[in-house]
């Protein structure tokens, strides 16, 4: 069985299974690029670790 990151899942709910469901990226990854490679792969946010709660409430108040 295939591993997926989230970068890949991320690709394929949006575009082989069409899903619109709100994606969160939740990482230690926090250069530029990341982000960037976050939105290219159909995230809707890019949060890095640790996580200040905060900013994660503000993510899921733009999405509701």
């Amino acid at each position: 069985m295939t591993q997926l990151n989230g970068l890949d899942a991320a690709r394929h709910l949006r575009e082989q299974l069409n899903v619109s469901l709100p994606i969160v990226a939740l990482t230690a990854n926090a250069f530029s690029e990341d982000t960037q490679a976050s939105v290219d792969a159909g995230m809707n946010f890019h949060l890095t670790k640790p996580v200040v709660m905060s900013e994660l409430q503000a993510a899921i108040d733009k999405l509701t």
